[in-house]
């Protein structure tokens, strides 16, 4: 099980931070201050650490390069509502693997995760998802142990569907994080194939259509 370390001390943000990786079935610990977080990361084990830069005491900045000096090599994902370019370069170049600035969504926060841990090579390879089973390093998916035949970009899809499980995915965001911001086709690819996954997996009163917004594959 992937564990994060959430370094938040803005009460509300640190519950929604823990909300949204509970949605990703991440487990997590909380930390309100940079000392705090210091000694937390030194003593612990952790795939990932979510890390607020306006710290009380130390800095996000400082935490960084205090954990960095102890070998720690862990992750590190920035959250701050410093949006500065400067602010980003400085945390990107002292070792952060991203840098997101507040405020954002849940899937954005969720879809960042992935593709950090999946470059530091702790993303989960194996989904399930009732009687479907998917292997993202093979790139197969079964349904009741039959393979199921998904095109590249339908397989993308079930994988994104099944990594955020009871979330509202707009098409705005599925465009995004499965064809790319520099996509010039139409929205109705996505319904395109969002209905193709709902029907080759079976997933008719689970995946369902939200008027005017999305879709969201629902964990009951």
């Amino acid at each position: 099980m992937i564990r994060i370390l959430i370094v938040e001390d803005d009460e509300n943000i640190s519950k929604m931070l823990a909300a949204t990786l509970s949605i990703g079935d991440y487990e997590y610990d909380r930390c309100v201050d940079g000392e705090e977080a210091v000694q937390t990361i030194i003593n612990g084990t952790y795939d990932l650490i979510l890390l607020d830069v306006m710290l009380p005491g130390m800095d996000g900045f400082a935490v960084l390069e205090h954990i960095r000096g102890e070998s720690c090599e862990t992750p590190v994902i920035f959250l701050t509502a410093l949006g500065a370019v400067a602010d980003k370069v400085k945390g990107l170049r002292g070792g952060a693997e991203d840098y997101i600035v507040k405020p954002f969504e849940p899937v954005e926060l969720l879809a960042r995760i992935e593709v950090v841990l999946r470059r530091a090579g702790k993303s989960e390879m194996h989904l399930r998802y009732g009687d479907i089973q998917v292997d993202i390093e093979k790139h197969t998916a079964l349904k009741n142990g039959v393979p199921v035949a998904l095109t590249p970009k339908e397989f993308d899809v079930l994988v994104f569907f099944m990594r955020n499980p009871d979330v509202a995915i707009t098409r705005e965001q599925l465009l995004s994080n499965i064809w790319g911001f520099d996509f010039t086709g139409e929205s109705r690819s996505v319904d395109i194939h969002v209905q193709q996954v709902r029907r080759k997996m079976g997933l008719q009163g689970k995946l369902i259509t939200i008027p005017k917004l999305g879709y969201r594959l629902e964990r009951r």
